[in-house]
């Protein structure tokens, strides 16, 4: 597995479609509600088979630099993803997305997962900006960014589509200097 590893017991492994699908479709589907008032592209994965089309699809970006997405392992286990969901070359920076297990949240993992994407970010990728958007009342993400060492810059009216409507987001930023 080709992984970055962020301490002893946290790496993020780029996805091996045919054999990581059936454990982060488990993950999502015990917990489909709370991930789908958030995530719009939840509702679209509904078995095994979809997520390793899914895997199969952000391995095909990365192999052309559109996109970075790594399974976050805890341990031996598999508990959620992180992504650099598009590069932006001009700008020199990239967004991140993220996703956690229900079991994986409260422990800290997502925020030194974000820590450890964009230190990738600003060594490996020569970014100089990273980026966060989250739902105003999205609380646990907006809290990771927080807690990750980002800056809010500011708020976007009806920035989500989300499946109950538009929600207004809040747009987090992280320059490499303040890393």
């Amino acid at each position: 597995m080709f992984s970055y590893s962020i301490n002893d017991q946290l790496k993020l492994a780029l996805p091996r479609p045919l054999i990581d699908a059936s454990a982060l479709s488990t993950l999502i589907d015990a917990d489909r509600d709370e991930l789908g008032r958030w995530l719009p592209w939840v509702d679209t994965l509904r078995s095994p088979q979809d997520e390793t089309a899914f895997l199969q699809s952000v391995l095909s970006h990365f192999a052309q630099g559109t996109s970075l997405n790594t399974v976050i392992w805890v341990g031996n286990a598999p508990a959620g993803m992180i992504s650099f969901n598009g590069f932006h070359e001009l700008s020199q920076s990239a967004d991140i997305g993220y996703w956690l297990g229900r079991q994986f949240r409260g422990r800290g993992v997502m925020t030194q997962a974000v820590r450890g994407l964009c230190r990738l970010g600003f060594d490996e990728y020569a970014l100089n900006k990273i980026t966060i958007e989250a739902a105003v009342d999205n609380h646990a993400s907006n809290a990771v960014a927080e807690h990750a060492g980002f800056h809010l810059d500011g708020t976007l009216r009806a920035n989500e589509l989300l499946a109950d409507g538009a929600h207004d987001g809040h747009v987090w930023s992280l320059l490499k200097s303040e890393f």
